[in-house]
């Protein structure tokens, strides 16, 4: 089984909120939300992958010493398994938009539970909801 690297970003906003994206229609799991990040690439680190996919996913400037490593999900689905580095930002530069979801929303921990998410991001909410 194919083993599929992704990263992703719990975004925190002054008021203790998380960013979390809706995936679009067409997409696997469109409907669901999730953090925003992307596939990492050969040749590229997790974090700069991850810079690029908060660029390209929502137009911020992230700087990697804003990076904070936090946890990471491992999740086996039907035909891949998928490892997924969390990392907490609290900095960034400009005003997250949505360019390749659906809709965003900023939430507390607590409230993504009543967000429908896909299968390797519901683990993560536990873990947002001790710490923030």
């Amino acid at each position: 089984m194919k083993t599929v690297l992704v990263v992703a970003a719990a975004l925190v906003d002054s008021e203790g909120r998380v960013l979390i994206a809706q995936r679009p229609e067409g997409k696997q799991l469109a409907g669901q939300w999730e953090f925003p990040g992307g596939k990492v690439e050969p040749g590229e680190t997790p974090e700069a992958a991850l810079i690029r996919e908060l660029d390209e996913e929502l137009g911020i400037t992230v700087k990697q010493a804003c990076l904070a490593p936090f946890v990471f999900a491992s999740h086996t689905y039907d035909d891949f398994h998928l490892l997924m580095p969390l990392f907490l930002i609290r900095r960034w530069e400009g005003e997250p938009e949505s360019r390749e979801h659906k809709a965003l929303k900023w939430v507390r921990p607590v409230q993504m539970r009543d967000y429908p998410m896909p299968p390797a991001d519901v683990p993560l909410v536990a873990w947002l909801c001790d710490f923030i």
